[in-house]
């Protein structure tokens, strides 16, 4: 079985290069992200509901029209409503007062606000996600070549073994084991393609592409990594003022003291005015009238709903702090991460990757030239690759645990 997956997914890298692959920097991928993201554009309608909710409630109440005419009267039959008949008009507007008009539109103003707030949190969020597994699979395809080279070169020298088998010269043990060796690579290869078909699959969905994505990254988009400019304090700063999650806090906050001022306001009772023509019924003929009603406010005077209001902002003013509060511990993790992680890089960075290098070359042929003996030589290779993939996993981990102070700041600190 474990074979049978292994040939899969060779057959996907090999067609991963035939199909039309998109080759693109991390600045393409943002780009093509914002464009083409669906969860992005599903987003925006969001803020496009709240703004038709905003235009909704500036506008001013219909007016009422009532007409009353004469149904049956015993004297002049049904239906009078003739020159002499009875007719009647009515119309009414209900008048609000306590600004509860205005204080209805200002809470809908922070109620979009709050919608573009989550918006732009959507946006980081996801390119978060989107360029940690950008790089991640940068590097996996880095570790994929080294092991290609590995696979290529170790199966040139099977099949040297193997004539040298059949001329009696070497033992089958020998054979046997170098043949396990390339097995073992193999699979090890197979795994790290299973990580890229997943890192493909969220690519896809991130970019809202079927094509295969390949990442592109040069050593200038790495060097621009570097956070000697910034301190710790600074960096919080700019959090407290930038993150779109604790701005959707500090809105939540904002309407819920707008919704304060909105339920004293509904305590006022609304007034309606109104006019009438009645032509018959009442004493004297095409009588003219006007009308103001109001409700007595000696029961409900919204009561239930202001205290509930006025607790409201104590809530979301207590989980706006706590927000806060998580922002800095955010901001102050994500920056030892990446002292952790620059420290581990630059104590390996240089020459490692060479000097391997060249000892692997020199390895294989001294191998093949019987100065290494075969165990010296399985053991070499298995380290040989662990530390390489190890190498590459640090290069990703370091540029994610940058992009996550990024994303802890909600700015870009390395353009």
């Amino acid at each position: 079985m474990r074979t049978y997956l292994t040939g899969l997914l060779i057959l996907f890298s090999i067609s991963l290069h035939a199909q039309d692959t998109l080759r693109i920097s991390i600045r393409q991928a943002d780009s093509l992200f914002l464009q083409n993201n669906l969860e992005i554009l599903a987003e925006k309608y969001q803020i496009d509901i709240a703004k038709s909710v905003e235009i909704q409630d500036k506008l001013w109440n219909n007016p009422t029209f009532g007409v009353e005419i004469n149904a049956y009267s015993p004297s002049r039959g049904a239906f009078d409503v003739g020159k002499n008949g009875q007719k009647a008009f009515t119309i009414e507007q209900l008048i609000t007062r306590a600004g509860k008009r205005n204080k209805q539109v200002a809470l809908d103003v922070e109620s979009t606000r709050k919608s573009e707030y989550q918006f732009f949190d959507l946006i980081r969020t996801l390119k978060f996600e989107l360029r940690q597994i950008f790089f991640e699979s940068y590097y996996l395809e880095q570790t994929v070549a080294l092991y290609d080279t590995q696979i290529g070169t170790l199966n040139t020298t099977v099949n040297a073994f193997q004539k040298e088998y059949e001329r009696k010269n070497i033992s089958l043990k020998e054979v046997v084991r170098l043949k396990a060796l390339l097995f073992e690579l193999t699979n090890e290869r197979a795994d790290i393609l299973f990580e890229l078909q997943e890192n493909q699959r969220d690519l896809r969905t991130l970019l809202n592409t079927e094509r295969p994505v390949k990442s592109v990254v040069d050593s200038s988009e790495i060097q621009r990594y570097q956070l000697s400019k910034y301190t710790p304090e600074q960096l919080k700063e700019k959090a407290l003022q930038s993150r779109a999650d604790l701005k959707v806090a500090q809105s939540a906050t904002k309407q819920a003291e707008l919704n304060y001022t909105l339920q004293k306001a509904l305590a006022k009772p609304d007034m309606k005015i109104g006019a009438i023509y009645d032509q018959s019924s009442n004493y004297v003929s095409n009588y003219f009238g006007v009308n103001a009603s109001i409700d007595l406010p000696f029961f409900n005077r919204n009561q239930g709903n202001i205290k509930a209001a006025k607790s409201n902002i104590s809530y979301f003013k207590t989980a706006e702090n706590a927000k806060q509060n998580t922002v800095a511990n955010e901001v102050d993790a994500a920056v030892q991460k990446v002292g952790i992680a620059d420290n581990a890089y630059k104590s390996v960075e240089g020459q490692f990757s060479d000097q391997f290098q060249l000892l692997n070359k020199g390895f294989y042929e001294n191998f093949q030239k019987r100065n290494v003996t075969l165990l010296e030589f399985i053991d070499f290779i298995e380290t040989y690759n662990e530390s390489i993939k190890e190498y590459n996993r640090l290069q990703a981990d370091r540029i994610k645990v940058y992009e996550e102070l990024n994303f802890a700041v909600g700015e870009e600190l390395f353009n």
